[in-house]
């Protein structure tokens, strides 16, 4: 009997490959996840403060201040060193304050490397002695005028005869006028007469006239004489011209951009909360956070230059 013939051999078993589509298709989820997650931190990004940003440190004066007593100032200047503020224009409250002369006098002879001093005008209708008193002060600037302010129900027309009158004091003293004007189309109509009719006489806007931006312009591209401060836009106000943490507002930001040398920067501290060391910081910061986000060319002129100028100080 022959042996066992040849095993037959059995065909190689091919594995089979597992289907890619499976992973091909979890990483592209997972690709998918990652690319929203960076477009989210993006756009968060994009949102912060471009200073997180460039603060800017350069000289810093605050156009429009005032102070609610005789002590205040102390807290003032101890945060003015803290944050580099040159000079300070403490002004008068438009008659709120019946002691606003006394005070300023009295900081002023307290911090004369600190604070300039504005002769306090409570009625523009009643000027008389107020060259004495720009003369007593050594005065740089008169005001704060309340022209038109809802909140006090105060409605004056600054180009009416008694206004007239302070403008000429001012035209001849060589001395800007600081006005808070509650700014609508006829108290702009009203702006508009008192600019044209005493063009050397300079006036300063607080507040930007708690107005928009396109009004802003408007009146300042037909009005040589007029400035605009930026002050008690901050964010205890509203609107501001940004809130504590978030970026300026475009508008005002171009604005300011387009006209650099027609702007100052105020803080406009006045009632005694704002004179506590804590807030006068968040205030002192917010202000040159604010600042930096404009060019740096633009912000030094608002900041500075613009007032060391008009106010003739350096």
């Amino acid at each position: 009997m022959g042996g066992p013939g040849p095993r037959r051999s059995q065909p190689a078993r091919v594995r089979r490959a597992r289907p890619l589509v499976g992973r091909d298709q979890r990483a592209r989820t997972r690709r998918s996840d990652l690319t929203v997650v960076l477009a989210f931190v993006l756009l968060v990004l994009l949102a912060l403060p471009s200073a997180a940003a460039a603060q800017y440190t350069g000289p810093l004066i605050d156009a429009h201040s005032h102070v609610p007593n005789a002590t205040a100032i102390n807290a003032y200047a101890a945060a003015a060193k803290r944050h580099n503020v040159s000079k300070v224009l403490l002004l008068g409250v438009g008659g709120v304050q019946k002691n606003d002369s006394a005070w300023i006098a009295a900081a002023q002879k307290k911090y004369p490397d600190l604070v300039i001093a504005g002769a306090p005008v409570a009625d523009p209708a009643a000027v008389e002695g107020l060259e004495s008193e720009i003369d007593r002060l050594g005065a740089r600037a008169l005001g704060e005028v309340h022209v038109r302010q809802l909140s006090r129900k105060i409605d004056r027309d600054p180009s009416g005869p008694e206004f007239q009158k302070l403008l000429e004091i001012a035209a001849k003293r060589k001395l800007p006028v600081v006005i808070h004007d509650d700014l609508d189309v006829r108290a702009t109509e009203r702006l508009d007469r008192a600019l044209t009719a005493r063009p050397d006489a300079t006036i300063i806007l607080a507040h930007a006239g708690e107005s928009a931006p396109p009004r802003i312009e408007s009146l300042l591209g037909r009005h040589p004489n007029l400035m605009v401060d930026l002050s008690g836009m901050h964010f205890q106000r509203k609107p501001p011209l940004a809130t504590e943490t978030g970026p300026i507002d475009p508008t005002w930001k171009a604005l300011i951009e387009k006209m650099p040398d027609r702007f100052l920067f105020g803080v406009d501290v006045w009632a005694p909360r704002l004179f506590e060391p804590a807030m006068l910081d968040r205030l002192l910061t917010w202000a040159r956070r604010v600042l930096g986000e404009l060019k740096p060319d633009v912000a030094e002129k608002v900041a500075y230059t613009n007032a060391a100028t008009l106010l003739g100080v350096k």
